[in-house]
C-alpha cells in the first residue's frame, strides 16, 4: 500500500523531532523532509508531492502558518494540514481553510493517534509517482531543514530527483527571455523586458513588474548572471534593476544616488556608492 508523504514544518527542531518518534511506528505515513518557513516548505513541495503537512501556526521570516494554509488551498490538490498549536485561538480560522486536524502542543498518544485516523481516507486516492517537476538551479538547502528516512523506493525516487536538479553538467534547454516563476501550482512566464526590477527577499527574491509582485526561489546573485545579459544591472545588493527601465538617476544628500523607473507607478531604487561607478560607465555618463 502506497504511503503518505509527509513533511514536518516547525521552527522549533525538538517539536520536529518529537514528531519524527510519534510518526515512526506509523505504517501509512513516511516523513519526507523538514522544514522551517514557508518559503522552504513551498520550494520542497515544487518537487516532492507531498500528501500532509505537519506544522506550525507561528512560523518565521513572514508568512504564518495561516497564511501559508491560505495560499496552498487556492492550488489543485493542495496537501492536507495538521495544525500544532500552543493554544487555541486559530483553530477555527485553520479548519475554515480546510484543515484535516488542530492539536494542541504537547499532545499525548490517544490524541495523536485521532489525528492519524482523520488522515486514512486520503490513503484510497494516492498512488506512489516520481516528482512531477525537478529543483531550479539553487544552493543546496541546509542540512537542518531536510533529513530523510523513506524506505528503498522511496529513497531512489527522491535521490534520483536531487541528482537530476543538481547535476550542472547535464544538457540545459535553450534560454527563453522568460523567467518561469511557480504562482498557485501554475507556471507563469514573464517576458524580461516586463520586468522592473527584482528585489532580494532572505534566500529568495521577488520580481516586481509594473502591475505584480512575484515571490521566487531564486537567489538575487542567480538571477543576476540571468539577466545582466538582458541589460539589467546589480545598483544594491538588495536590487537587480533592468535599465530600460530607467528614466532618471538623481543626487541624493549624503552622496547618494537614487534611480526612477518609468510607468505610472514611479519606483524609486537607491543605489550603492561603490555600484554607482559600473552604473554611469554602461549608461555612459
Amino acid at each position: 500500500m502506497p504511503k503518505l508523504k509527509a513533511l514536518l514544518l516547525h521552527p522549533d527542531p525538538q517539536v520536529r523531532s518529537q514528531l519524527r518518534d510519534m510518526l515512526a511506528p506509523v505504517k501509512e505515513i513516511t516523513v519526507l523532509g523538514e522544514a522551517v518557513t514557508s518559503f522552504e516548505a513551498l520550494e520542497m513541495l515544487s518537487f516532492i508531492p507531498y500528501d500532509v503537512f505537519f506544522m506550525g501556526t507561528e512560523l518565521p521570516h513572514g508568512v504564518s502558518g495561516m497564511e501559508l494554509a491560505a495560499h496552498l488551498a487556492q492550488g489543485d490538490d493542495p496537501p492536507a494540514l495538521i495544525f500544532l498549536a500552543t493554544e487555541e485561538d486559530h483553530a477555527f480560522t485553520a479548519f475554515e481553510l480546510g484543515a484535516a486536524d488542530y492539536m494542541l502542543w504537547p499532545v499525548n498518544a490517544n490524541r495523536f493517534a485521532r489525528a492519524i485516523e482523520r488522515l486514512r481516507p486520503l490513503l484510497p486516492r494516492k498512488k506512489a509517482s516520481p516528482p512531477t517537476q525537478p529543483l531550479r538551479s539553487r544552493e543546496q538547502i541546509p542540512e537542518e531543514t531536510l533529513q530523510l528516512s523513506m524506505g528503498e523506493d522511496e529513497e531512489e525516487v527522491f535521490v534520483n530527483a536531487l541528482r537530476q536538479a543538481w547535476d550542472m553538467s547535464r544538457e540545459r534547454p535553450p534560454e527563453i527571455e522568460k523567467l518561469p516563476v511557480n504562482q498557485e501550482g501554475r507556471h507563469i512566464l514573464i517576458p524580461y523586458t516586463q520586468i522592473v526590477y527584482v528585489e532580494a527577499y532572505e534566500d529568495y527574491s521577488f520580481v516586481h513588474t509594473a502591475q505584480d509582485r512575484f515571490l521566487t526561489s531564486y537567489r538575487l546573485k542567480n538571477l543576476e548572471a540571468r539577466l545582466r545579459p538582458h541589460r539589467f544591472c546589480r545598483v544594491h545588493r538588495k536590487y537587480l534593476v533592468n535599465l530600460d527601465m530607467v528614466t532618471e538617476i538623481a543626487s541624493m544628500p549624503g552622496g547618494n544616488f537614487m534611480l526612477r523607473t518609468a510607468g505610472r507607478k514611479k519606483i524609486e531604487l537607491p543605489v550603492s556608492r561603490r555600484r554607482i561607478g559600473e552604473l554611469k560607465k554602461i549608461l555612459q555618463l
